[in-house]
């Protein structure tokens, strides 16, 4: 069958690869989990909730652009890339509308943001500056976490945590302990999405001098991450379970496991770009734990 060249890709599948749909699931599943959470203490709120969820996808959407762009600029990206088409690196779309375009979905953003600091108050506004100024320096500015080992200490930090308790907080306007607890396994999941990429990725982003965790850990320490991070996810409903934090419905994700455990076999035995399908199943999986783990803490209210 023959490749269709990168520039004869059409406009809207060009965008449609700039903003990288198989991530999005990531920000829906902290949404969805702090939401049940909501529900569950009666603190939920429509239009809260349905503003947080647009706020998530904008800021992911902004995250990918902006790593497309700044790998662009700071020359990570090259033509040995492995992984998905980058836009601004073949060519697809100039840097300068790139740029324009994070600036769009972040202004977008921003505005969703005034409406949920307007219902959360203060808190929110901070939540979303530390977003923002985390998503900028993720790949760019002096000092890009990205490639210095921190990349996934901020996603997991801000995909689990952050987003799951400012989205309760939105609806509920107080935040538990509990919320900070559920969304443990959701930053765990997401943050192995990343691992995924990192790995693909790791020769390359040696040679480019972008030193994520993937590549101080080396080919074998990151597959280890990641089955340790997809482990750790599995095992905390358990606990929630055992400890008498949560009802026996909160160990529905368990229902998952089979897909986690194939994820973790394909991802020890394959390496190189075969490992796309990891990074977009990964994804899935992170989507429909954190879905059945919601529907858990409803029916456990």
């Amino acid at each position: 069958m023959m490749m269709t060249h990168p520039h004869n890709i059409s406009r809207v599948r060009a965008w449609t690869l700039a903003i990288r749909p198989r991530t999005l699931p990531a920000a829906m599943a902290p949404v969805l989990v702090g939401t049940a959470m909501a529900i569950a203490d009666k603190g939920f709120r429509f239009l809260p909730a349905l503003a947080a969820m647009a706020g998530a996808l904008l800021l992911q959407i902004s995250v990918n652009l902006a790593n497309d762009y700044f790998d662009y600029i700071k020359g990570v990206d090259t033509s040995q890339r492995l992984g998905p088409v980058r836009v601004t690196q073949s060519g697809l779309i100039p840097p300068a509308r790139v740029k324009a375009a994070i600036i769009v979905t972040l202004g977008l953003a921003a505005a969703v943001g005034l409406y949920l600091i307007y219902a959360g108050g203060w808190p929110i506004l901070l939540i979303g500056l530390a977003s923002i100024l985390s998503l900028l320096a993720y790949s760019g500015g002096p000092y890009p976490l990205a490639s210095h080992g921190l990349g996934d200490l901020f996603v997991f930090i801000f995909f689990g945590p952050v987003a799951v308790s400012g989205t309760y907080y939105v609806q509920t306007l107080y935040l538990t302990w509990q919320t900070i607890l559920v969304a443990i396994p959701v930053g765990l999941l997401i943050t192995a999405i990343l691992v995924i990429n990192n790995l693909r990725d790791i020769n390359t982003d040696r040679q480019a001098g972008k030193y994520t965790l993937a590549v101080i850990l080396g080919d074998r320490g990151a597959r280890i991450e990641y089955m340790l991070l997809l482990a750790g996810a599995y095992a905390m409903p358990g606990i929630f379970w055992l400890t008498g934090l949560a009802p026996r419905w909160v160990l529905l994700p368990v229902i998952s496991l089979p897909m986690g455990l194939y994820m973790i076999r394909f991802t020890w035995l394959n390496a190189g770009p075969v490992l796309n399908q990891a990074l977009g199943s990964t994804s899935v999986l992170s989507l429909l734990f954190s879905l059945l783990l919601s529907i858990g803490i409803i029916l456990s209210s």
